[in-house]
C-alpha cells in the first residue's frame, strides 16, 4: 500500500498552528497525510473542520493518520445482476408495507435498539409498554443497530471517537435480543450492504474508504477509498442496484458509487453552505432526496444524471429521512439545531413530505423542544421511532397525529432501529429495507 508522508515543515506548523497546541507538531511526524491534503490550504481547510467538529488534539490526529492507497480489486459479481427482481417496477418499496414480513423474521423479537454514544449501551425498549427493558453493553462509542441483508443479525456499529482511534462491530441475535462476540473492525462508523446481499460496505469515515467485506464475518473483501469525500456516512441506492450515492457531510457534496465496476464514480458538489445527512431514494427511484443540516431542508438530486435538481424547506437541522409504510410520504427528522455539539430542548421537528409532489404536508413539534435524528417506523407504520440525540431520550411519534412520547435513556441515543421490520432483505443504516 503506498503511503504519503508529511509534506515538510509548513503543513507540521499548519496542523499545530490550527490546533493551538505545540504537541501537534511532535507528534504529527509519526503520521501519514490525508490523500485529499495536497496543499497546505487543503490541509488548513480539513484541520479547521475538525477544530469546527469540537474535536480534541488526538482526534484530529486519529483523523489525519490515513493509511490510503489506490482501491484494491475487488472480484465480485455486478449487484445489479443478481439482486432481488423488485415487487413492483416503479416502487422500491413496495415489498415494505405494513405487515409484509419476510419468513426470515419468524420468531424474531419485537423490541426498539438504541445505541448510546456516551454510555456504551444499547437501550432495549418494549414497543407495546413504550418502556426500557434491559440496556446491553455493547462496543464504545456505539453508532447505529443495523438490520444484516438476510435478515438474521442486527449489527452494532462503532466509532473511533475513543480506545484511541478503534472500533468493533459486534452482532445482536434478534431471536434472543442477546449480544455476540465483537469483530475487530478499525473505522466501522456506519453500515450498508450491496442490493445483490454479497458484501457489507463498512463506512470508514474517518479513513475517508467503503470497505466491503464479507456480510457474515466481516473479513476485508477490499475498499474503494473516498478521499474527496470528508464525513463520509449515509447512503441509498438505485433502483436498480448498479450505483449508490453517499452523503460526504463534512464536504458539502455527494459520491456515487458504481457498484457494477466497483469505482468511484464521481463527486457531486452541492451548493455552498449545507451538510448533507441521510439520503433516501424516491418510489420510482428518479430523484434523491438529502437531508441538509445546515440548509434546514431536503436537496433534490437526480441519480442518473447526477445533478442537483431542487430544494425543500422542512425544519432546522434537518438529518433523518424515513417512508412511509405505503411509499407515499418522507417523514424528516429535523434536529432542531445547526449546532454538531448539541442544542437541548432545540427547535426539533418532523416534516411530513408528500414523496411524489415534493411539499410538506404537515409539521410535528415536540412540546418543550428536543432533538429528533435517527430511529425507523413501527412495522405497521403507526409510530415513528426517533432517538432524541442531544436530549436523553427516544420519541415514538403517533403518525396518524403528530403527537409524541417521549422515553428517557440518557447519555447520547443516536442510529436506532426498530424490529422486526417488514421487506425481503436489508440495504444497511437503521433498516433501508426493500
Amino acid at each position: 500500500m503506498r503511503r504519503r508522508e508529511w509534506i515538510g515543515g509548513s503543513i507540521l506548523a499548519l496542523a499545530a498552528l490550527v490546533l493551538g497546541s505545540d504537541s501537534a507538531l511532535e507528534t504529527a511526524q509519526s503520521f501519514t497525510i490525508p490523500t485529499a491534503c495536497t496543499d497546505a490550504a487543503q490541509c488548513a481547510s480539513f484541520c479547521s473542520s475538525v477544530v469546527e467538529q469540537g474535536r480534541s488534539e488526538s482526534d484530529f490526529l486519529q483523523l489525519a493518520a490515513y493509511q490510503l492507497g489506490p482501491p484494491q480489486a475487488i472480484d465480485l459479481p455486478a449487484a445489479n445482476l443478481s439482486m432481488p427482481a423488485p415487487v413492483e417496477p416503479n416502487n422500491v418499496y413496495a415489498g415494505t408495507g405494513a405487515g409484509m414480513f419476510s419468513p426470515a423474521v419468524a420468531g424474531h423479537l419485537s423490541r426498539v435498539y438504541s445505541p448510546n454514544l456516551i454510555t456504551g449501551k444499547v437501550d432495549v425498549i418494549d414497543p407495546e409498554t413504550f418502556k426500557v427493558i434491559e440496556s446491553l453493553d455493547a462496543v464504545p462509542s456505539p453508532q447505529h443497530i443495523v438490520p444484516s441483508w438476510d435478515l438474521q443479525t442486527l449489527w452494532v456499529s462503532g466509532d473511533i471517537s475513543y480506545r484511541g482511534g478503534h472500533a468493533d462491530v459486534m452482532p445482536i441475535d434478534p431471536k434472543t435480543g442477546k449480544l455476540g462476540n465483537a469483530i475487530d473492525v478499525p473505522d466501522s462508523y456506519n453500515l450498508y450492504f450491496t442490493p445483490d446481499g454479497k458484501s457489507a460496505i463498512m463506512v470508514a469515515e474517518a479513513m475517508r474508504r467503503l470497505e466491503f467485506r464479507d456480510p457474515h464475518t466481516m473479513a476485508l473483501q477490499g475498499y474503494i477509498a473516498t478521499p474527496r469525500c470528508p464525513g463520509i456516512n449515509h447512503a441509498d441506492f438505485a433502483a436498480d442496484g448498479s450505483y449508490a450515492i453517499f452523503t460526504c457531510e463534512y464536504g458539502n457534496a455527494l459520491a456515487k458509487i458504481d457498484l457494477v465496476h466497483h469505482t468511484l464514480a464521481g463527486i457531486l458538489p452541492l451548493t455552498a453552505g449545507g451538510m448533507p445527512q441521510d439520503i433516501r431514494v424516491s418510489p420510482d427511484g428518479s430523484v434523491f432526496f438529502v437531508a441538509d443540516m445546515l440548509k434546514d431542508g431536503l436537496v433534490l438530486v437526480s441519480g442518473d444524471a447526477f445533478q442537483q435538481i431542487g430544494f425543500i424547506a422542512t425544519g432546522v437541522g434537518a438529518h433523518g429521512l424515513y417512508p412511509s409504510r405505503d411509499g407515499t410520504k418522507l417523514f424528516v427528522a429535523n434536529r432542531g439545531t445547526h449546532n454538531l455539539a448539541g442544542v437541548k430542548n432545540g427547535q426539533g421537528s418532523v416534516s411530513v413530505v408528500d414523496f411524489f409532489r415534493p411539499r410538506v404536508l404537515a409539521t410535528w413539534t415536540i412540546p418543550g423542544g428536543g432533538s429528533p435524528d435517527m430511529g425507523n417506523l413501527s412495522a405497521d407504520g403507526k409510530w415513528l421511532w426517533l432517538s432524541g440525540r442531544y436530549d436523553g431520550v427516544i420519541y415514538a411519534f403517533n403518525t396518524d397525529d403528530g403527537s409524541v412520547k417521549s422515553i428517557p435513556v440518557g447519555g447520547m441515543p443516536h442510529g436506532l432501529t426498530v424490529w422486526p421490520q417488514p421487506g425481503r432483505y436489508s440495504l444497511g443504516h437503521t433498516g433501508n429495507l426493500r
